[in-house]
């Protein structure tokens, strides 16, 4: 008999679908096995992308299983329309992975398993598509051949110089190279286009000379010298003490045993910094990935790392899902960050797949911070990771001075007092660079109308809309609804409107009226959207010359601003009094995250906390005793009030189109289960904090639980439970397991 074949389809269906074998083939009843290189050693059917009719549609699936009995008829059964792939796309390794996540966070299978694959292969793309010419420097030819202004041809042929086995048309244009140099390098004869067939061995994976450890950094390295197997490790290294240091002499462990290393990092701002640092060192081939590329760049980096031409690989969240010929070490750089966990649709944390992936592939995981997580911490502390800390700064670099500057009653220049705007001149005048940091964009966080009280809220969200002049609009950032700004007050037809508050817009203008000889950089979302623009941002900020940047959160993250000397941060109070119990937790990390840029090389640092709140338990620890004492402390709170890392946690979101549904819908489940499964902690349903957004109505549940286990047979009965709910087709819903934030 005819073995089915059992597919797993991008649907909201939690479940797969059985086919019968392509009419003119007949699957392989051989069992599969690995070979050395995690490659199937067998055409099995398992592991291929298959095209099949699904409805009157046809879709893109992956065969997962081949079963003999199904539940239904096989009179009933289709045969797949044709196999897409003759080898596994995937190897099996990385399908476990997979159905396990999707499994552990709840979602549908046939999603996850696509969610894993670039786009043009979940469109049905042939992999054979993407041939790899690459492009070389010919011999004797150098960069001094051309003239010293034709930057984007210098830039060009250093970016090919840095790939010497050569680079890809679709991974030059990613790293920023420019076609039309392209063009004329080759007719200057000073590059070369050829096809590589595989990635020639490299005697010496590297291209500079690795610095000297200090004894902190060198412990570490050494330890994962000696135990390159499953080893999870958090790298607490304060604000520039050398993490990345230790990130690049493990990874030339790794690529000396021939073996290749991913690395994560939180946001697409960082990669090319990253890859800038990793290219000075390394004399491999490095491709990134992150949602920034074209489908083509996409594809093309993911099957380097697949069959092994990428050494090192590096990218955001979504490239845990990459599979790696020959893994060697997973690095997760600055795990704390909340961009590690996908927040709509499959949502995942790459940070703890990371772990898993790793415990699966038996090698190490680096998990580094300045600011660890207290989910992180808690696994030190309980013995699952292994904990090293990094205290001594890089150089003669010391850490920066922490001062409350408390604003109560003090007059404020559209938030900047008196004090600091003192401060700022005397570092200024001294030949150095000031960093600002408001974490609001626009020019002002709301419009209101001075005579009757009118604020100018989002039609589609519970949410102010926020006011930007350039260019002029009202803008909601939570739904991105956009509109005029009004010549008059929509309730009372007052033309007393004004911004209210400041955003990094009107603090810029402020401090250019302020000092209009100094250059004010503003670095936000709206400043750096076009391609390129923060480039040229930070190299007028690395030139050295005294400038003031103003900026949100982007430039908490990671960039190294040696001339920086004062940092003012001007709402320090924002997450004091947040109702999510994690709130204190960023606010801690964000400030001395921030307060990390300050006194980075040989010029001392001083960062000014402004707050109506000086006597806040939160900013004095913070301030006095540092990130480590408060972690100390809202860890004892958390485990005396069971809040997580204590008690496991998952949300229940529902929404609709009308309000009340949701919360409805979410009773009955509630109703339904809680009696049958007890020792989980039901909270809700309620409506969410901002009820109404994107012109839907949301409500939540909240479930916490002692054991994960529990928690997790609760949650997947309830998946059970909803799909065949009576008010499912009115309702949209989702789990978030081990949710980043409670909204």
């Amino acid at each position: 008999m005819n073995k089915l074949l059992r597919v797993a389809i991008p649907s909201p269906l939690r479940r797969l679908f059985d086919y019968l074998p392509p009419c003119d083939s007949e699957t392989s009843t051989e069992s599969v096995t690995l070979d050395s290189n995690h490659a199937y050693s067998t055409n099995s059917g398992i592991g291929r992308r298959v095209k099949v009719p699904f409805g009157r549609r046809e879709l893109i699936g992956v065969v997962l299983d081949e079963v003999t009995e199904t539940d239904v008829p096989r009179n009933k059964l289709k045969p797949i329309n044709e196999f897409i792939d003759e080898e596994p796309l995937l190897p099996s390794y990385m399908l476990e992975f997979v159905l396990w996540a999707a499994d552990y966070y709840q979602h549908p299978v046939g999603d996850a398993v696509l969610h894993a694959l670039p786009a043009l292969l979940r469109k049905g793309s042939s992999t054979d598509s993407v041939h790899h010419y690459v492009w070389q420097i010919t011999p004797h030819a150098n960069i001094e051949q051309l003239a010293k202004n034709a930057s984007k041809l210098r830039n060009s042929f250093q970016i090919i110089a840095d790939h010497p086995a050569g680079i890809s048309r679709e991974a030059f244009r990613a790293e920023g190279g420019d076609s039309q140099a392209l063009k004329a390098l080759f007719n200057k004869g000073l590059i070369s286009e050829q096809l590589q067939e595989s990635t020639p061995p490299i005697s010496n994976p590297l291209k500079e000379a690795p610095l000297t450890l200090n004894p902190e950094q060198a412990l570490v390295v050494q330890h994962l010298q000696n135990a390159p197997h499953f080893s999870p490790i958090l790298l607490d290294g304060i604000t520039g003490s050398g993490k990345t240091e230790v990130y690049l002499q493990a990874i030339t462990n790794v690529l000396n045993a021939g073996q290749q290393a991913l690395v994560l990092v939180p946001e697409i701002g960082l990669t090319p910094q990253t890859v800038q640092r990793f290219k000075q060192r390394f004399n491999v081939p490095i491709r990134i990935l992150h949602s920034n590329l074209t489908d083509k760049q996409r594809l093309e980096a993911w099957l380097d790392a697949r069959d092994g031409r990428a050494k090192i690989i590096i990218g955001t969240r979504s490239a845990i899902f990459t599979p790696l010929l020959n893994p060697g070490i997973i690095i997760i750089d600055e795990e704390h960050d909340g961009s590690f966990k996908q927040q709509e649709g499959f949502r995942y944390s790459a940070r703890d797949l990371s772990v898993v992936r790793a415990h699966a592939e038996n090698i190490p995981v680096i998990l580094g911070s300045a600011t660890p997580s207290l989910e992180t911490l808690h696994n030190c502390q309980s013995g699952r990771y292994r904990h090293f800390t990094l205290r001594q700064r890089a150089g003669n670099a010391i850490a920066p001075e922490f001062k409350l500057l408390d604003i109560r009653g003090a007059r404020l220049h559209n938030g900047l007092s008196d004090v600091l705007i003192e401060h700022i001149k005397a570092h200024i005048e001294q030949g150095t660079q000031v960093l600002v940091f408001i974490n609001r964009r626009g020019f002002a966080p709301s419009l209101s109308c001075h005579d009757c009280g009118w604020i100018a809220e989002c039609r589609r969200c519970d949410a102010r809309m926020t006011l930007h002049y350039n260019p002029a609009h009202l803008h909601c950032h939570h739904c991105d609804s956009q509109r005029p700004i009004p010549a008059r007050c929509d309730q009372c037809g007052s033309d007393a409107i004004k911004p209210q508050g400041a955003g990094t817009e009107r603090t810029e203008q402020t401090l250019q009226s302020l000092f209009p000889n100094t250059s004010v950089l503003r670095i936000d979302r709206d400043s750096t959207s076009r391609k390129g623009s923060l480039d040229k941002l930070m190299e007028q900020v690395h030139s050295g010359e005294p400038c003031i940047l103003v900026g949100t959160q982007m430039l908490a993250k990671g960039h190294h601003f040696p001339r920086v000397t004062l940092v003012a941060i001007l709402d320090a109070d924002g997450g004091l009094f947040s109702t999510d119990f994690r709130g204190m937790e960023r606010t801690a990390q964000l400030i001395t995250q921030v307060a990390g840029r300050a006194g980075r090389a040989d010029h001392p640092g001083t960062v000014f906390l402004q707050t109506l709140h000086a006597d806040h338990p939160l900013l004095t620890n913070l301030a006095l005793a540092g990130y480590e004492a408060f972690a100390a402390a809202e860890l004892t709170l958390r485990k005396q009030y069971q809040l997580a890392p204590f008690r496991f946690i998952a949300i229940v979101r529902a929404e609709s189109q009308k309000p009340g549904t949701a919360e409805s819908f979410l009773q009955s489940l509630r109703e339904a289960i809680a009696p049958s499964f007890g020792g989980i902690d039901w909270q809700g349903p309620f409506p969410s904090p901002m009820e109404k957004k994107a012109g839907v109505f949301r409500s939540q549940l909240l479930l916490s639980c002692p054991s994960r286990i529990h928690l997790q047979n609760c949650l997947s009965h309830l998946c059970l439970v909803s799909d065949e709910h009576p008010s499912h087709s009115k309702v949209r819903w989702s789990v978030d397991v081990d949710p980043y934030d409670l909204y």
